[in-house]
């Protein structure tokens, strides 16, 4: 199958969401102009370049349209200027498509919203909210000033024009509040206030909660008359990048400390479960995650402290070193989620109060919590 069109009916078709425009959205929407000449895709540790010029032409089409991300950018590398295989960390994707038409599904937008999308990107989920909304209805915006230009050269070959901000995503764009919803292609470490001052009462802000530990969560936050804000994560296994100011910075080179040394409470494999990973993040939220062939390794980006576990002859042992006892912080939320029965992340809510204190909650709203750092 080689005709672009059947391709987008096939895929449509196996996305299950409530509203059936998002299918006729993703119907309509061209994806192949919005990954330009070249894209990134995995090969080991490294990501190869695949150029549209090289590849067979329906070999190209049917890779635009699996149902999966591909990443257009490294390190601020684009693929189309990558001449060899490279090492590093992606900084701009094109997201599948399934994940895009169920996230804007989960945040309610119906026709007549008018809608803020942080994170342009390559402007192909913009333009899935255009073929929905109307051109007019639409403000998004986008850090990079290059990506920015890209996509709005993607948006206005597809037929589509939005209105297109380059600017900080985090501080939204107050020039054509209030909006309906607001729905953030990139993840953040907790809601930026401008955010919730830019949505109307009643309207709703989409978004993914993640951070250092790479640990995330989708949530569909309502915005409430007294200023704050709650709702529940969505449960689904995905994860977007950081907003680029909410990215972890740079720590020194790792040096393991053995530290104060004791049995660990729990087994340290639950920080390899979803949601076990998503608690142990909101219990030590400035630490990194690290794995190893005997266990996993926190080290804290603020203080330098690290606790790393390795399996003893009677279970597991944990080393500590450094101001904060980071397995201290882990195990206790992990104990706390196990005594609640290991409830998955769908039973887990979000809280935005007046005071600007942001919490994730476990069953409901007075249960065990966690602060957001802010």
């Amino acid at each position: 199958m080689t005709d672009p069109a059947a391709l987008r009916r096939h895929l449509a078709g196996a996305i299950h969401v409530d509203d059936p425009a998002w299918r006729d959205a993703l119907e309509g929407v061209p994806r192949e102009l919005f990954l330009g000449d070249a894209l990134f895709r995995p090969t080991g540790t490294q990501w190869e370049p695949v150029h549209r010029d090289e590849t067979d032409p329906g070999e190209w089409l049917r890779m635009v349209y699996q149902d999966t991300t591909w990443v257009t950018q490294i390190d601020g590398v684009a693929a189309a200027d990558a001449s060899g295989p490279m090492s590093g960390r992606p900084t701009s994707s094109s997201t599948l498509p399934s994940l895009i038409v169920r996230m804007l599904d989960l945040a309610g937008i119906r026709g007549g919203a008018k809608v803020l999308e942080i994170g342009t990107g390559t402007g192909y989920s913009t333009a899935i909210l255009c073929h929905r909304l109307g051109d007019e209805q639409v403000f998004s915006i986008e850090y990079d000033p290059g990506l920015a230009t890209a996509a709005a050269d993607h948006i206005h070959a597809a037929g589509h024009f939005p209105n297109l901000v380059t600017g900080d995503g985090l501080a939204g764009h107050k020039d054509a509040a209030e909006y309906d919803a607001i729905v953030a292609t990139c993840a953040v470490r907790h809601i930026p206030p401008a955010w919730l001052f830019q949505v109307r009462d009643g309207g709703t802000i989409t978004t993914t909660i993640s951070g250092w530990m790479l640990a995330s969560g989708l949530i569909r936050l309502t915005v409430q008359d007294d200023g704050t804000a709650t709702g529940r994560f969505a449960g689904n296994q995905i994860g977007y990048m950081l907003a680029r100011p909410h990215e972890r910075p740079p720590r020194p080179l790792y040096y393991q400390h053995s530290g104060q040394t004791r049995p660990t409470r729990v087994n340290p494999a639950l920080v390899e479960d979803w949601t076990g990973q998503f608690l142990a993040q909101l219990a030590a939220p400035s630490a990194e995650l690290m794995t190893s062939g005997d266990g996993v390794i926190l080290v804290d980006v603020a203080t330098g402290s690290q606790a790393w576990t390795e399996s003893a002859a009677d279970g597991w042992q944990v080393h500590q070193h450094g101001p904060l006892h980071l397995w201290d912080q882990v195990e206790d939320a992990l104990i706390t989620w196990q005594g609640a029965g290991s409830p998955s992340q769908s039973d887990f809510g979000m809280t935005v109060e007046t005071d600007g204190t942001q919490r994730v909650w476990m069953g409901a709203p007075d249960g065990p919590s966690w602060n957001l750092p802010v």
